[in-house]
């Protein structure tokens, strides 16, 4: 695996277990010395981070991780079911049975990270359902807009989603494959919008921030400097920065 995909699936999956909260900094030396790196790397993979709305970057402040307003969520999870109302339409057209088996292996998969209780695997095959349905409808156009807004609903969900709704999760991905292989094309749109509306009600804008290090944040062991740093509440902005312990 390339060190940049490296250190944005660990920011990513940082994100998506609850460890790392809205406005947390993300400083460059740290990250540089983290992952053993020069600054040109750090600040490529901040720069995707950003353009999949995952981090914020400031000018002459560095990248903090987004927190998106409830109107931005409210916005984004609008535009989703509208997009994905059309997809299952067209995916439920031109679905072949091959496709349908690669449906169910999906399935399978999402069952077996939900039962390791592994939340990032988890949350990463939940957002591939949603892809791989919408790549069945043949439309390069619509499916890149999709994921667009899955990037950013990733982060929302990962933020503010309480855990433990997994299992309800996957019972309605295996009920919208039901219906698209039972051809039922409302039926699949129904449970599709049932199912984004179900998941934006889930969403909770008020989550407590820890005091810890960036190394925890991001799953790393600690080590040098980085036992030394925490991430605690900013008097002026009350967001998480980094900062030494005394």
């Amino acid at each position: 695996m390339r060190v940049e995909t490296h250190i944005y699936r660990t920011i990513v999956d940082g994100v998506l277990a609850h460890r790392l909260t809205p406005g947390t900094k993300l400083p460059e030396p740290e990250l540089c010395q983290l992952f053993d790196v020069g600054r040109a790397v750090v600040r490529r993979v901040l720069e995707r981070l950003a353009h999949d709305g995952i981090v914020t970057l400031r000018p002459n402040k560095g990248a903090v991780i987004a927190e998106p307003t409830p109107e931005e969520t409210r916005e984004i999870f609008e535009a989703r079911r509208a997009l994905e109302r059309a997809l299952v339409e067209l995916a439920v057209a031109r679905v072949t049975d091959e496709d349908l088996a690669m449906l169910r292996r999906q399935l399978d998969a999402e069952h077996a990270a939900m039962h390791r209780f592994d939340q990032p695997s988890w949350a990463r095959l939940a957002s591939d359902f949603h892809l791989r349905v919408a790549a069945l409808a043949g439309n390069a156009v619509l499916l890149r807009y999709l994921g667009e807004l899955i990037s950013r609903c990733s982060l929302i969900v990962g933020l503010y989603e309480p855990p433990g709704y997994a299992p309800c999760e996957h019972d309605e991905h295996t009920a919208i494959v039901a219906c698209i292989e039972r051809r039922d094309a409302a039926g699949a749109i129904d449970r599709m919008q049932s199912h984004l509306e179900e998941l934006e009600r889930r969403i909770e804008t008020t989550r407590m921030r820890g005091q810890k290090s960036l190394a925890s944040l991001l799953g790393l062991p600690e080590t040098g400097t980085a036992q030394r740093d925490a991430v605690t509440p900013s008097a002026e902005s009350a967001k998480s920065t980094i900062r030494p312990r005394t």
